[in-house]
């Protein structure tokens, strides 16, 4: 007895297409995780760049900070953030005339920032161009009100003499910071310029009180002291070469304001004060008793 022999033709199919389309799938996943692993690399690589960016800008020294934003600015012309790091780096560098440009093209940029005017007349300020960033300031609206901008605003209005701008925008700039201890003590600066000394001596006191560490602070405000012919250090925070140094400033305006002999005794006592050889306050003594 003859079985007839039915062919499946349609089972052989359906299984080698299944594993075509099996295939198929894999494939496209492969495609598609291989895609993505790509796309989180170069996310990985962003946030390295973007850490290693803070890094230089803040912990890592100047001129290593400018060689890293020179190379990869030059790499990536089209990214603004390189720009602004490479100039934040040649400021701290302190190579403002370097800085300048790479501030301009941030400035100039479509994409630029009010911070970004700012940091630019900030720029034009440490290169000595003070009408420049005066103009630059101008271009900054009133509602963008910030530490930097105001201090800027101050050291400006300084610089043109206008006296009660800048009195009201430093008083702005220190109440826009948490430490505002070098803002006051340019404020003081400018008010002992202006032969305004009690003043002065107030403001540097204040800057010495929110940070004790400040040398320049205390060192003019012994300035303004001796300009009203006070001849004694102030009760403050010192060590025993501040005291020698301050000692030594007091004499000399001592010996501006005609008052020789104290600034000769005072000499003495920087002398003696100092821990080591005081060199140029002996000089200073030398030059005043062959006088």
């Amino acid at each position: 007895m003859r079985h007839p022999f039915h062919a499946q033709p349609a089972r052989g199919f359906r299984g080698l297409s299944l594993s075509l389309v099996a295939l198929m799938a894999l494939s496209a996943c492969a495609d598609k995780s291989d895609k993505e692993v790509e796309r989180a690399f170069q996310n990985v690589n962003v946030i390295e760049e973007s850490n290693l960016s803070d890094i230089m800008l803040t912990v890592g020294d100047p001129e290593e900070a400018v060689t890293y934003f020179s190379r990869t600015s030059a790499e990536n012309p089209e990214n603004l953030e390189l720009k602004r790091g490479l100039a934040t780096s040649l400021i701290r560098a302190k190579r403002p005339a370097e800085a300048l440009p790479v501030w301009r093209a941030v400035a100039e940029s479509p994409a630029a920032t009010n911070e970004d005017r700012v940091d630019y007349a900030d720029a034009m300020i440490r290169s000595g161009d003070w009408q420049g960033a005066d103009q630059m300031l101008d271009t900054i609206p009133p509602t963008f009100e910030t530490y930097k901008r105001y201090r800027l605003e101050a050291m400006v209005a300084d610089s043109n003499r206008e006296w009660d701008k800048a009195d009201s925008f430093y008083e702005i700039a220190a109440g826009l910071t948490t430490k505002p201890s070098g803002v006051l003590n340019n404020w003081g600066y400018s008010k002992l310029t202006r032969g305004d000394f009690s003043e002065a001596e107030a403001l540097f006191a204040e800057a010495i009180l929110q940070d004790p560490t400040l040398f320049t602070a205390k060192n003019n405000m012994v300035l303004a002291r001796g300009a009203q012919r006070k001849y004694t250090l102030p009760v403050m925070q010192m060590s025993q070469i501040e005291r020698a140094q301050l000692l030594q400033t007091l004499a000399l305006a001592a010996v501006k304001q005609g008052d020789v002999e104290t600034g000769k005794s005072l000499l003495r006592e920087a002398i003696e004060t100092h821990p080591q050889h005081f060199e140029e306050a002996v000089r200073s003594l030398r030059a005043l008793e062959g006088a």
